[in-house]
């Protein structure tokens, strides 16, 4: 339930899928540069667009992808000016992600800009917390509650059966063989 569209990563490759997809009725959001799901045959997470003739492709990609029937198209880990080329090109609009002030919206990854990780934040993110050590903090004093048997609490954090319903199990429970209780 609940899913509006589909994203499809990749550029010319992708168009007869999303003209396909579009034409159906199901609205398609492009999705090019730094494409996630294909990160290793780019040879990883890294900027894309670099040269004249690698924005060339980006450029031709996304008027493809906006000829396809796209509603609109991700830019990610461009350089900018590339980015505002594209953006001035088409009649759709552009999410930026690391492409730049032109886009015409931004987005971040939430766990990027919220500062759950220590190892590694992409360049274009930048943070707005740094909850990676409050989670942490968190989760072990979870973790210590469990093993002192101090979470969950009785009555705090369980549920009850209903008026006289408790009493009648345990009679139950007292009354029955276990191998009798499987099963019914």
């Amino acid at each position: 339930g609940r899913v509006d569209a589909v994203k499809l990563e990749g550029g010319a490759e992708v168009v007869p899928a999303a003209r396909a997809v579009a034409t159906a009725g199901v609205p398609v959001l492009g999705h090019i540069g730094l494409t996630p799901q294909r990160a290793n045959a780019l040879g990883g997470f890294r900027v894309q667009g670099t040269t004249l003739e690698k924005a060339q492709r980006l450029v031709s990609d996304a008027l493809a992808l906006q000829d396809a029937g796209c509603f609109g198209i991700v830019l990610e880990a461009m350089p900018s000016a590339v980015a505002a080329r594209i953006t001035s090109l088409l009649s759709i609009p552009t999410i930026g992600i690391g492409a730049g002030p032109a886009c015409s919206g931004q987005v971040l990854v939430q766990l990027d800009l919220l500062g759950v990780y220590d190892r590694f934040t992409p360049k274009f993110c930048k943070q707005y917390a740094n909850l990676g050590d409050t989670i942490t903090a968190a989760i072990g004093k979870y973790a210590e509650e469990v093993r002192a048997a101090a979470f969950p609490a009785e009555g705090e954090h369980t549920y009850r059966m209903a008026k006289g319903e408790e009493e009648r199990f345990k009679e139950w429970c007292l009354a029955t063989d276990v191998s009798q209780q499987s099963g019914i």
